[in-house]
């Protein structure tokens, strides 16, 4: 019995020794290309606001702003909606397009939407609470000249053994005043999986 007892406990280590669950964890470079599903991805996120910043800022609509107000834009990025069949942090996207917009130099960039009702929240609680020197006032917001907007839509095709994902980002800035498009971008990403 009791070698029957050894035996058995012998077994049980040999198969929780060879059920090593030891992870192996490399850190890279965040700007290394890495593609393991094929899904989007955080080089596609900043690759996509490379492009899409870049051309939008070179086409005509940014001269004749400039031209005719003797000033920088202000842009406020708004909805990136996520048409695609999977999850994209959409938020990624948008602080990726957000940072080529401020480090372009050519725009004002403006804070938008859960991020400008905390400011607006600390400015209402300094009203009652910082001194009258350093106190921020209402009213003193740079307005918007132009609000950009767009979706992420996905097809994908597949059979047995071959996936293929398809990614296109719609992208537009518009005019606030006026309701005008200056700019209209799209992106596509071609993905084949094997």
């Amino acid at each position: 019995m009791k070698a029957k007892a050894i035996l058995g406990a012998m077994v049980m280590l040999t198969v929780i020794s060879s059920c090593d669950t030891t992870k192996s964890v490399t850190r890279v470079d965040e700007r290394e290309q890495i593609d393991l599903s094929g899904r989007w991805n955080d080089t596609d996120s900043r690759l996509v606001a490379q492009e899409m910043v870049a051309d939008g800022l070179s086409r005509a609509w940014l001269q004749d702003f400039v031209q005719a107000e003797g000033r920088k834009p202000a842009i406020i990025v708004g909805l990136v909606r996520n048409r695609s069949s999977e999850h994209i942090a959409t938020e990624t996207f948008i602080n990726d397009i957000e940072r080529e917009y401020i480090n372009s130099g050519k725009v004002r960039l403006v804070q938008g939407g859960e991020f400008r009702e905390e400011l607006r929240a600390e400015k209402a609680d300094q009203q009652n609470n910082a001194s009258l020197e350093t106190v921020k006032r209402f009213g003193r917001e740079l307005g918007a000249d132009f609000i950009m907007q767009g979706s992420v839509n996905s097809i994908t095709d597949e059979n047995s053994r071959t996936k293929v994902m398809f990614y296109q980002v719609d992208m537009e800035l518009t005019n606030i005043e006026t309701n005008e498009k200056v700019w209209v971008g799209s992106k596509k990403i071609k993905k084949v999986i094997e």
